[in-house]
């Protein structure tokens, strides 16, 4: 069920809330954190790159003077650096919102992240997949956490089969990316079912279609910029569109765990979030259980049991 003519306007204080955001320096994940902010919440700007985070934690502060934020340096392409980052917030922190957030689409060709690892899937699924597992002490102090994961349209798309999943087979940029957004679904749902009887939710969004710096590698040359503009004015949602379903899926009370929400206006691009379709066999136990264990043996990380 969704809330009807729901806007991030409807968000209740998060004063007591602590979110943290990977990719918040920039795009969805900028107004994701923006929204977050406005509403009290205590949020972890998390991004690659410590001049850029600062950059956007200057912009949201002259935005919202208020806002209570922190950066954290984490690089999504290298275990060692997500197992560091992590490393103090499992410690000592309770962090009660996780947007998994960053990605990259479109990679000209394959190439690879710090551990071998096809650049694509090891950053948007594995590289977040080893970040959950690390933060689950961190997010098992909150009372009712939410881990809410980023994924997209094309995650339908025939050719996000998990199949080949390092694309050592051939190498496809669209496929790559369609397969890592598959993978977070997957991930999604099997995370949703190993947390069923407890407080705590895991979600999956994707924000219809908007024009964000994903966009970088399709929009080289005349051609690639000339079909951004267009889809720009015609086809693509703003960027504060597409941060609303990663925001209700956050905040809402009936966002429900393991659901899969996106924009309900024309062509999926903006609008009250609502369920979406999941690709064919996403919700399959036995795919989610086998993504599961290619993920920790990929990562060579072991998710704790959750506290139930």
């Amino acid at each position: 069920m969704t809330a009807r003519h729901w806007s991030p306007a409807d968000i209740p204080s998060l004063d007591c809330r602590t979110a943290l955001i990977t990719g918040a320096n920039s795009g969805i994940g900028f107004r994701t954190a923006r929204i977050l902010a406005q509403h009290s919440a205590r949020v972890l700007l998390a991004g690659r790159r410590p001049d850029s985070l600062e950059e956007a934690a200057a912009r949201l502060r002259a935005a919202v003077p208020t806002a209570r934020l922190e950066t954290v340096e984490l690089d999504l392409g290298d275990l060692a650096a997500i197992r560091a980052a992590a490393a103090p917030l499992a410690a000592t922190e309770t962090i009660d919102l996780l947007v998994n957030n960053a990605g990259v689409m479109a990679v000209p060709e394959r190439r690879t992240t710090r551990d071998g690892l096809e650049l694509t899937v090891g950053t948007n699924h594995l590289g977040h997949f080893a970040l959950t597992a690390h933060l689950m002490p961190a997010l098992m102090r909150s009372a009712d956490a939410r881990i809410v994961t980023v994924s997209a349209i094309a995650a339908t798309w025939r050719t996000g089969a998990l199949t080949d999943l390092m694309s050592e087979q051939g190498y496809r940029p669209m496929s790559a990316y369609a397969k890592s957004k598959r993978a977070n679904i997957v991930f999604t749902r099997e995370l949703a079912r190993r947390l069923d009887g407890s407080a705590h939710r895991a979600l999956a969004v994707h924000p219809g279609s908007a024009v964000t710096n994903l966009q970088r590698h399709t929009s080289a040359g005349l051609m690639g910029r000339l079909f951004v503009a267009l889809a720009a004015r015609t086809l693509m949602g703003s960027a504060d569109g597409a941060a609303w379903p990663s925001l209700y899926a956050a905040t809402h009370p009936a966002a429900a765990n393991g659901g899969f929400l996106g924009p309900a206006g024309r062509d999926q691009t903006s609008g009250t979030p609502k369920p979406a379709a999941l690709p064919a066999g996403a919700d399959s136990p036995d795919l989610g259980a086998r993504l599961w264990r290619q993920s920790e043996r990929l990562t060579g990380v072991t998710f704790p049991t959750p506290r139930t």
